[in-house]
């Protein structure tokens, strides 16, 4: 399966210099939980935003950069070719940037959606998610609290196609 997961804004920001634009430990958290032990499919900007690879997970980058190299990773050319490499009968998760979520949301099987009930000032965003073509299935609110600073709740979209 392939699920697209994101943490976006009331306006579908992702980020802005090529850095989140906001810190929600819990969000970091079910990141964790959900992508370890499984392959993780990111555009090349997304990957040099991390300070070092993130442990416990095969990370597939995708770049039009002919000879990059990342030590213990995969470098593909194409989403077509990142989702190739990737085992078929396991979950996939793609995690960013915005080209690569354009990209992939037609691909994708499932969205999980981390929401975060404020507006930023962003320079990278999040497709529109199209309630025709994903059905919400789970919904779990967090109000603001001393270690987040906004509201926001987890959403699991499944495709209906």
């Amino acid at each position: 399966m392939i699920i697209a997961i994101a943490a976006i804004g009331m306006n579908n920001e992702l980020g802005k210099d090529n850095q989140l634009i906001w810190h929600l430990p819990n969000d970091f958290k079910r990141f964790k939980t959900l992508t370890t032990g499984h392959y993780i499919i990111m555009g090349r900007k997304t990957f040099e935003s991390f300070p070092k690879p993130l442990p416990n997970r095969t990370h597939v980058i995708i770049t039009r950069q002919k000879n990059y190299t990342a030590e213990n990773c995969i470098v593909v050319d194409s989403l077509k070719k990142a989702i190739a490499v990737c085992p078929k009968d396991e979950d996939v998760y793609v995690i960013g940037g915005g080209e690569i979520y354009n990209q992939s949301i037609d691909f994708a099987d499932k969205l999980e959606i981390t929401k975060v009930f404020h507006s930023f000032e962003a320079d990278t965003f999040f497709p529109e998610i199209d309630i025709t073509k994903w059905k919400l299935v789970s919904e779990e609110f967090h109000a603001k609290d001393e270690k987040h600073a906004y509201d926001f709740c987890f959403q699991t979209y499944v495709s209906k196609q």
